[in-house]
């Protein structure tokens, strides 16, 4: 990308001359709140909320909050490059859009609103299994851009083979199989709404699109949805899986896969012995086990057990662009954004994600040279001090 990222303050601050100030708040951390005013408890609780009494989710904040960057000066931050080297691939910089399911419940647009966000700034997008459009959908909404699968692991291992098919043909280059979730866990945001987008046949369409899904019914879906949701309940994931079962992956996946959800070094040791490419050190925001170790206090012991052998990603709490520069700092090679572009998604569409995208690097950018750093590669565990639990 020409220029620096954080030249789009300076835009900010041009067009306030016209009286046109930003749509969204710059701010990031405020946009869960005016979505929750703007949207239905249903969706917006979807979204936000966690597992149990959300103290994971608080946990993933407040270990991100604790450390604290310690900027040096005079140092040469006139040209600066995000640039990173990602499981073989460069990316503008180090973030890609994490995969998040459901997206029609927050925009019409859903998916390849948010797609289109990050291809038009080069920034790779990850589609959730359960996304409210077919893959193939949004991998043409998105042109030749960087895109990734994101996999639920499902029962039925015809429709694995499947997914991974149809996501090669569609140009998706990096597979991303989601280990934390054999289970849905206790939400209770979720459950005092009574509000499972699923049952009402939303983030199924890479499902009921399916043509090994679609041979599993005795009825095809658009005569019978009620069956069709019952049997994605029945095969959606599978807590009997094991790692000898990353073999089926491997087998019929030829690029990079990388493992979400990893919390435990021996974990990632795993993964490496089993010839993954990397990690993404994740407690899926918080969502999967109240009372779980914070993705931020696990991530310096995964990056210096496998940090020479795999490619270490990190999720989980990520809001501003300081966030990003700790996640680099404690051993992360890139960060992948969540909640805070699906809240944009909610608010203001495509336009929405783009400017999400646009003020977490223009922070990040100003935070690297403020920090006296010209780009990702020089930030190390030295540049952060541990705060007040």
């Amino acid at each position: 990308m020409a220029g620096h990222w954080a030249d789009f303050q300076y835009e900010i601050y041009l067009n306030g001359m016209n009286g046109t100030v930003p749509r969204l708040p710059t701010d990031l951390t405020r946009l869960e709140e005016l979505t929750e005013q703007r949207l239905g408890p249903g969706p917006v609780g979807y979204v936000a909320g966690g597992a149990g009494d959300g103290s994971t989710a608080r946990a993933n904040r407040a270990a991100l909050d604790r450390r604290r960057i310690v900027p040096r000066m005079l140092r040469d931050v006139r040209e600066r490059d995000l640039s990173v080297e990602v499981l073989g691939r460069t990316l503008p910089a180090p973030l890609a859009l994490a995969p998040v399911g459901v997206l029609s419940i927050m925009h019409p647009e859903a998916e390849p609103a948010a797609a289109r966000a990050a291809a038009a700034r080069g920034v790779p997008y990850i589609l959730s299994s359960a996304s409210s459009t077919p893959l193939e959908q949004v991998a043409e909404a998105m042109g030749d851009a960087e895109r990734w699968f994101q996999l639920y692991w499902p029962k039925d291992p015809e429709v694995a083979r499947s997914f991974l098919a149809r996501a090669k043909a569609s140009g998706y280059s990096v597979l991303v199989a989601t280990l934390d979730t054999p289970l849905l866990s206790w939400r209770p945001r979720d459950l005092d709404q009574a509000y499972l987008p699923f049952l009402r046949g939303v983030g199924t369409a890479n499902y009921f699109t399916d043509p090994a899904f679609r041979a599993a019914l005795a009825k095809p879906v658009e005569e019978d949805p009620n069956a069709a949701v019952l049997h994605f309940v029945s095969m959606f994931a599978d807590p009997g899986k094991t790692w000898p079962d990353l073999g089926l992956l491997r087998e019929h996946w030829d690029g990079p896969i990388v493992l979400k959800g990893i919390l435990h070094p021996d974990d990632a040791r795993l993964a490496a012995d089993a010839g993954m490419d990397g990690v993404v050190v994740s407690n899926h925001g918080g969502r999967q086990v109240a009372g779980a170790l914070a993705a931020a206090d696990a991530l310096p012991r995964v990056a210096e057990a496998v940090g020479d052998r795999l490619t270490v990603l990190f999720d989980s709490g990520v809001r501003t662009g300081a966030d990003v520069f700790k996640a680099l700092a404690l051993g992360a090679r890139a960060v992948l954004l969540g909640r805070p572009y699906v809240y944009g998604l909610g608010l203001d569409g495509q336009a929405g994600v783009d400017h999400v995208i646009r003020c977490l690097l223009a922070e990040f950018d100003l935070t690297l040279a403020l920090s006296g750093h010209a780009g990702p590669a020089t930030v190390g565990k030295s540049d952060l001090v541990a705060g007040p639990a």
